[in-house]
């Protein structure tokens, strides 16, 4: 058994659970009992949670997943639309009221938060009806330090390059080959003015360099991945920090030459959180933009689909390497129906399930690239376009570590990085050394360091 769980963080975790079970605020009336000691209901109702913003297509599609498994199963589910900015904020007021709801689609970085919080539940893999159809780069990302699993897959996703096609023509670049190349066509996006209005206005790269929820590492995975770093690394039983290895402080000191020296990002970057980088993209104010499928429809109808490109990111000193992630089903701990909660996980994994999240009809799209491998995204929506993510993702497509809490450790490693690139006097080196002490000490408080 891993480090993480040994007494300390499992003495935690249980407690945290029997401290939902006690509580949940279920009325049950089967005769059985479930994995947590919760008396069951086969016909409990459920009550279903997803990040979105109530009233959105994409919580408009979230309500047709929830009503087709209702009419497919026979059991109510509820669907809470919680809105995007404060959805950690009402899991945890839920949490403190000892009340969780049964089910909660959110993303595959939160997923080592909730284990080591005690809110989700196990889940066996292979009793998971329709397994073996789910892609196992999405598996992979349902697995927790421990090697068990505590989600089923249901929304994956990688990143991509968006690139003015326009723009490029204009300066008479061609597609980029290499990180450098990609620098060097952000320089000529910066001065050489590609929208020919005579202003110099224009940004090569678009990047959201904020710390808020750990964006610049988010953003800054691909590009340091591609050139042979790493945040961590694993070492024996557990990981160490890697950023201050030199492959790693190469790739910041690029990093903070694009902010410093050449300064190709748009202004104010090292504050933008990624509602800010969509509307520099879309507004015609930057040339490069590396973000997910779920921009396309947005960016078609503001910008124009023939303005732009979508292109795989290139390789760099260590290869071709994409940020991937994605959402999974979590089973939250304490319910009264679970054969209810891996039922509907099983359905939103299905075709059927999965069909529904791509949002064709209404535009709501919650299922970025499907999980489940025998439904074809790109073909369903009739957009070539997105088999370039799907290709991305399958090909090279990376998950964040399975850390005890990868989220803390995101955001300590973009506050550090926050900080060559803010203060451009900051020497790489030293810092990426006091940036590894620190995600060092953090792996340690996790149980996790090697």
């Amino acid at each position: 058994m891993s480090k993480q769980l040994r007494k300390p963080v499992r003495t935690r975790r249980l407690g945290a659970l029997a401290a939902v079970v006690v509580a949940a605020a279920v009325t049950a009336t089967g005769c059985s009992s479930g994995s947590s000691g919760q008396q069951q209901d086969d016909s409990a109702p459920l009550e279903v949670w997803i990040r979105q913003d109530a009233g959105s297509p994409a919580a408009e599609s979230a309500e047709a997943l929830t009503k087709a498994f209702s009419e497919e199963s026979g059991i109510e589910a509820k669907l809470v639309a919680v809105g995007v900015n404060d959805f950690e904020t009402k899991l945890q007021q839920r949490t403190a009221q000892k009340d969780l709801p049964d089910i909660v689609i959110n993303d595959t970085g939160q997923l080592g938060n909730l284990v080591t919080q005690g809110l989700v539940r196990e889940v066996d893999r292979k009793g998971v009806a329709g397994s073996g159809d789910i892609a196992d780069r999405a598996w992979e990302a349902a697995q927790g330090y421990d090697g068990k699993y505590y989600g089923v897959p249901f929304n994956s996703q990688a990143f991509a390059l968006l690139i003015r096609k326009d723009w490029r023509e204009k300066v008479g670049a061609e597609l980029p080959s290499s990180w450098d190349e990609l620098i060097q066509l952000a320089d000529k996006f910066t001065k050489e003015d590609p929208d020919g209005n005579g202003k110099n206005d224009t940004a090569g790269m678009v990047v959201p360099g904020s710390t808020t929820r750990g964006y610049l590492t988010w953003w800054f995975s691909t590009m340091l991945w591609s050139e042979g770093g790493d945040f961590v690394k694993k070492d024996g039983d557990g990981y160490s920090a890697a950023v201050d290895d030199p492959a790693s402080v190469k790739a910041v000191e690029k990093l903070q030459a694009m902010f410093c020296d050449s300064k190709v990002v748009q202004p104010g970057a090292s504050t933008a959180d990624s509602a800010t980088t969509h509307t520099v993209f879309e507004s015609g104010k930057g040339g490069i933009y590396l973000t997910g499928p779920y921009m396309l429809p947005r960016f078609d109808g503001s910008l124009g689909k023939d303005k732009y490109e979508v292109v795989a990111a290139p390789p760099g000193a260590g290869g071709e390497t994409a940020l991937a992630e994605g959402e999974n089903v979590y089973l939250m701990a304490g319910s009264g129906n679970e054969k209810g909660q891996q039922e509907f996980a099983e359905f939103a994994a299905s075709p059927a399930g999965q069909k529904i999240g791509l949002g064709v009809d209404n535009g709501g799209i919650i299922v970025r690239l499907p999980v489940n491998t025998k439904v074809d995204g790109a073909a369903e929506r009739n957009d070539p376009r997105w088999d370039v993510f799907q290709k991305v993702y399958d090909g090279h497509g990376r998950n964040a570590p399975a850390l005890p809490n990868w989220a803390t450790v995101r955001q300590v490693s973009s506050e550090g990085l926050n900080g060559v690139v803010s203060q451009c006097s900051r020497d790489v080196a030293g810092a990426m050394g006091e940036l590894a002490d620190e995600i060092d000490a953090e792996l340690e408080k996790q149980e996790a360091k090697g």
